[in-house]
Formats: C-alpha cells, sequence, structure tokens
C-alpha cells in the first residue's frame, strides 16, 4: 500500500465495527483507527480507545459522555457524545475512509455528510442506500467519492467486476444461506422463537442483521443495495439459495459467461478489501478447502414463505419512496420480535401492511425521506401497540 490510511470506525462496538479493528490491528502498518463511534457500549468503547488511542471517539448515549471522557483523559482523546456529533465527526481532515456500520437508518446522516466531504465510504450499512439509494448515488458521483461494499455478497460482485468495468452485465445472483429456517413452510414457522431466529447457520452477526437474515430481508435490503451500487435495473438482480456460504455471488456477462467469487464465510475478508483497495494484503486467516466442500447446492428461494424478499422485490420495482417505508416498517417489526411483542411471520404482515397504507412519493428529497421513515415507524408500531 502506498501510506497508512486513517479510518473512522461507525459503530465500532457492533459486529462489523470489531472485525473491522481486529483488521486494523492486524495490520498497523497499513491502518489506523482515527475516529470510533459507539452508540451505548461506553465499556467496550472505552476498552477499544485505549488499545487503539483514536483521535476521537464519539458516543451517541449522551448519558455515557461523561464516564467515557473521564476514562479517556489521560490518554488525551477527544470525545464527543449524541447524534448531531456522529453526524459532523466525519468532516475531521485526517479521515481517509469512513467505515459505514451503525445498523439501519441511524446510519444515513452521516454517511451522506462523509460523501459531501469526500471521504471515500467503506459501506456496511446497506439501509443507507436501501432508503436513500437515488441521492446517496449522486451525491458519490457529484462529489467524486467512492462507495467500496463491505456486504460480503456486494464485495463479491466488487471483487468479479475488477478489470470488468467496460463489459456489461446481463445479471448479478446474490447467494443468500436460506438462514436457520430453509426448507420449512409458514405453518412451521408460526412457534417460532426469538432464541432459534439468533442460531444462524453460517455466520456471526449483531441481532438485527441476523434476524433479518432469518427471514430472508436481510437478502431483500441487499438486492436494493445492488441495484444502486452497480446501476443495475430490478430485471438484472436475482438470488438463490446457497447453504454452504462459499460462493458469495456471481457475475453473468452479457456473453453468457460468469464469475464467482468464493471463500469460506469470514466478515473480515470484505472489511479487509473494502478498507485496502485497490490492493490486497495478506492474513493468516484460515484457507478454503475444495475437499471438505465436496458439495455445493443451489436452489430457488421460497417467496411464498418468506414473504419479506417477495415485500423487497416490490419495493424496488416501486421506487421512489416505497424502499424507506420498507426498511423503517421492518426495524420496527423486528425490534418488535425482539421484544416477544409479535411472532416471527407477523414481522412480514407489519411490513406489507405500512407499505400499503403510506403514500407513494416518487422522486423524494432528503426531507421526504426523513418525514416517509418517521411516518412509517408510526404507522408500523400502531399495529401491534395497544
Amino acid at each position: 500500500m502506498e501510506k497508512k490510511k486513517n479510518i473512522a470506525v461507525l459503530g465500532s462496538t457492533g459486529s462489523i465495527g470489531t472485525q473491522a479493528l481486529q483488521v486494523i490491528r492486524e495490520n498497523p502498518s497499513a491502518f489506523c483507527a482515527e475516529v470510533l463511534v459507539a452508540n451505548s457500549n461506553s465499556a467496550l468503547l472505552i476498552q477499544q480507545a485505549l488499545e487503539f488511542n483514536p483521535n476521537a471517539v464519539v458516543i451517541a448515549d449522551e448519558t455515557k459522555y461523561k464516564e467515557v471522557k473521564d476514562a479517556l483523559q489521560p490518554k488525551d482523546i477527544k470525545v464527543f457524545a449524541g447524534a448531531k456529533a456522529i453526524e459532523q465527526i466525519v468532516e475531521m481532515e485526517t479521515i481517509d475512509v469512513v467505515l459505514a456500520g451503525i445498523v439501519g437508518y441511524a446510519g444515513l446522516a452521516s454517511t451522506i455528510n462523509a460523501i459531501k466531504h469526500r471521504k471515500q465510504i467503506a459501506l456496511a450499512n446497506k439501509e443507507t442506500l436501501v432508503v436513500a439509494g437515488d441521492l446517496v448515488t449522486r451525491l458519490a458521483q457529484q462529489y467524486g467519492v467512492n462507495i467500496y461494499p463491505v456486504d460480503s455478497e456486494h464485495s463479491a460482485i466488487f471483487q468479479c467486476l475488477a478489470g470488468e468495468w467496460d463489459n456489461k452485465i446481463e445479471k448479478i445472483y446474490l447467494t443468500a444461506s436460506g438462514g436457520p429456517f430453509r426448507g420449512k413452510k409458514r405453518e412451521e414457522l408460526l412457534t417460532i422463537t426469538k432464541a432459534q431466529a439468533l442460531k444462524h447457520p453460517n455466520w456471526t452477526m449483531g441481532a438485527k442483521i441476523t434476524i433479518d437474515s432469518a427471514s430472508l430481508m436481510n437478502k431483500g435490503l441487499e438486492v436494493i443495495e445492488a441495484k444502486w451500487l452497480f446501476h443495475l435495473n430490478p430485471a438484472q438482480i436475482d438470488v438463490i439459495i446457497h447453504p454452504q456460504s462459499i460462493v458469495h455471488s456471481i457475475v453473468q456477462f452479457e456473453d453468457g459467461s460468469m464469475k464467482a467469487q468464493m471463500g469460506l464465510p469470514d466478515m473480515k475478508l470484505p472489511i479487509q478489501y473494502a478498507l485496502a483497495y485497490p490492493f490486497r494484503i495478506k492474513n493468516n486467516f484460515p484457507r478454503f478447502d475444495f475437499l471438505n466442500y465436496p458439495t455445493l447446492s443451489f436452489e430457488k428461494p421460497d417467496l411464498d414463505t418468506f414473504i419479506n424478499l417477495k415485500l423487497a422485490f416490490h419495493s424496488m420495482n416501486k421506487g421512489g419512496n416505497m424502499p424507506c417505508v420498507l426498511n423503517a416498517a421492518n426495524e420496527v417489526a423486528v425490534q418488535a420480535f425482539l421484544e416477544d411483542k409479535i411472532g416471527f411471520l407477523q414481522m412480514s404482515e407489519v411490513v406489507g401492511n405500512t407499505m400499503e397504507k403510506i403514500p407513494f412519493i416518487a422522486s423524494p428529497d432528503y426531507n421526504q425521506y426523513v418525514d416517509c421513515d418517521k411516518e412509517a415507524r408510526i404507522v408500523a408500531l400502531q399495529q401491534f401497540s395497544s
């Protein structure tokens, strides 16, 4: 690599953030953790800051400000708190790359501001493009900012396209493990518990994304993200179930040839690729052995059982503010499921009903996205709150 990159890790205490810091830890000559941002896990943020000695940290939960400030005072690390501070911290001149790892809609404002300040983006927050893909991609083009995907599937597509930028894509296939309930029918999912849904067969992730994976909403969000990342129309995107999670995604070109990116399921690989791009860095991650996987299988997703994927395709085809509505309603539904307020199948009902009730806006501006997100959350909450 030409020079060490200063990374702002937004969501440093989450699943992606902790793995990103592992990549930074193992490559001190390539990366420096310049800024760490966390939601409310002050204890882990303090621990990370003491190890990595960043220029600044932000804790979203303002009640934790004094605790973090006092703990880091001897280190002379700047400490800020609150949502506005997260949005503003990405403006620091010393930042080269912003790793956008804040979960959900909450990551949108900081990513947009980072783009406006010409920071390169390593995007782990798919909801940013789901909610406002048209706006975000236009801003990235306007400010000359590259968005490097961190999701394993989109990283796979990105890697397959290296050296192929002038060749037309006929189709992309996003692979999905199928989650813990692959092969089950709707009646079998009526009594699914939170504990069952949180047991993913192949990946270790945060609670929200794990539930999304179990319901296939995660794949639906990835479909919408892919549309914007790779400038595709909906007919060019397909999903296939691949239980082994070895083929991370596939690109089919207009001559019919296909490229697939493969490897063991390990999020540190796409994180490292996004942070180091265009270079590859030697590592000691476990290597894939074909002899351990004599059979790789593929099947169609069951859209009658996993309605969330169907809803996501519908919102992508409709466009406008519909993906924003889908995302907002889903965030509310997942939280309600995690709090045992609704059942597994009810999540799809909440999302579908909300999409029917929110007025369609064909070309929303930023403020309309914000209003739409708020309205969709209220409508979603009303369906199960007394």
